[in-house]
This record gives structure tokens, sequence and C-alpha cells, in this order.
């Protein structure tokens, strides 16, 4: 268990992680706001599901709570640099899940709901996913804990 979370928490990022990961947590949160509370204009669990389930996600409940699960927690773990790793590969997944399900048949361009924006946000997640959270992280804290008792 201690290897595995060693694995997960290391990173050689320095601190450019952080100006990545800060906008990109904001981000996710927000959009998992909407979805899980009504915040910022969101429709909360019910409307993201009817939504959802109209678009072919079925169960759309479910479907709405696991994406706004995984965007807003996520986000937050992403934001404070915590399991960056999982929490990147969480939201990379739901990000392509969206991609297709949802944008890809509009095209690129965010103008006509195309899926660039979920592009840039799945690249940023695989890059956190690849680079972990970086210095300035509880990520950091917890694997120079583990190696300082090691």
């Amino acid at each position: 268990m201690k290897t595995l979370l060693t694995t997960l928490t290391s990173s050689t990022a320095g601190y450019a992680a952080l100006g990545l990961r800060l906008p990109i947590g904001i981000i996710f949160m927000a959009h998992g706001a909407q979805k899980l509370f009504a915040w910022f204009g969101g429709y909360g669990l019910e409307g993201t599901g009817a939504w959802m389930e109209s678009i072919g996600l079925a169960p759309g409940y479910l479907m709405a709570l696991m994406a706004g699960s995984a965007e807003f927690f996520g986000g937050l773990f992403i934001l404070l640099g915590l399991l960056t790793r999982p929490a990147a590969l969480a939201l990379a997944s739901t990000m392509i899940v969206a991609i297709f399900t949802v944008h890809f048949e509009n095209g690129l361009f965010m103008s006509n709901n195309g899926y660039e924006f979920g592009l840039a946000l799945l690249a940023a997640s695989i890059s956190l996913l690849f680079s972990g959270a970086g210095k300035a992280s509880l990520d950091a804290l917890i694997s120079d804990k583990l190696t300082q008792h090691a």
C-alpha cells in the first residue's frame, strides 16, 4: 500500500503543474457544481439527469451524479494537489465521454457546441495524469513523508 501511495503522489513536475492545476481545478469544480448543486446556472442532479437520459446516457440521474462528482471532487483534488493522478484519470475519462456523446458531432469549435473546450480539459487532465501534482501540493507533502519514513 505504501508503495502504491508513493507512486501515486510522487512527481518531478516542480512548480509548473501548479499553473495548470489551479485553473483546471476551478473549472472542473464549477462544472461539477452545476450538475450536483444547480449552482452557476446549472440544473442540478434532476435536470442534468433528465437531459442525460434524453441523449441516451441512462440511467440519467446516476450518470449526472457520476459526472458531477468526478468533476466537482476531481476538480477539488486537482486544485489541492491531492491524489492528482487518480483524479486526473477520472476527469480524463469524463471528458472522453462528454466529447463523444455530446460534442463530437458538432465539430471542433465551441461556437457550435463543439468539442474544443472538452479537448482542452482532456489534454490538461492527461498532462496532470503523467506529471503529477508537482511541488506545491498535498501529494508532495504525502510523498515527502512516505520517503522520509522509508
